[in-house]
């Protein structure tokens, strides 16, 4: 049984950290890396944001409940930041909304996860950033990395200053 076949009654309710686990994992397997909460330049924050093996930077939003999937007119604020977009949903969330011309069907892909595992649905559209712009989100990303990862090994090294 795959994670998008399971009906709503079947499904636990899950937390938004449950969703970025099974997509991280299912990201880990095609050699996405990607960090949760990054601060955007335009004050935005991606609840997932990676990198794929040819550099091309991958936002997923996270939705877990529907009023909160209807209420966002925010997201098209990502769109600027990534060469693809993901909506990234539990399986007991209705995903039909999603099929609405203001979803924008044709360029956000719909990623269905839980706490183990996560399934592409409806891959995302790619559309490329400018190499500037790129280079930038990359480097981003690369500072955010550098910053958690020393932080884990040493608490007292933190920086004082917000994230990029």
């Amino acid at each position: 049984m795959t994670i998008a076949s399971l009906r709503p009654a079947e499904s636990p309710v899950l937390a938004a950290g449950d969703v970025a686990r099974g997509i991280g994992r299912l990201f880990a397997r095609n050699d996405i890396w990607c960090l949760r909460e990054v601060p955007l330049r335009n004050g935005r924050r991606a609840d997932l944001m990676g990198i794929d093996a040819k550099g091309l930077v991958v936002i997923v939003e996270i939705k877990v409940a529907r009023a909160d999937l209807l209420g966002d007119a925010k997201w098209p604020d990502y769109l600027d930041y990534c060469d693809r977009f993901y909506w990234g949903l539990p399986p007991a969330l209705d995903r039909t909304p999603l099929d609405g011309e203001a979803y924008r069907p044709d360029t956000c892909g719909v990623i269905v996860a839980d706490g183990y595992d996560a399934e592409i649905l409806r891959p995302a559209a790619l559309e490329p950033l400018a190499a500037a712009r790129r280079k930038l989100q990359v480097e981003h990303l690369a500072r955010i990395a550098m910053r958690r990862h020393m932080a884990l090994l040493d608490p007292l090294a933190r920086a004082t200053g917000a994230e990029d």
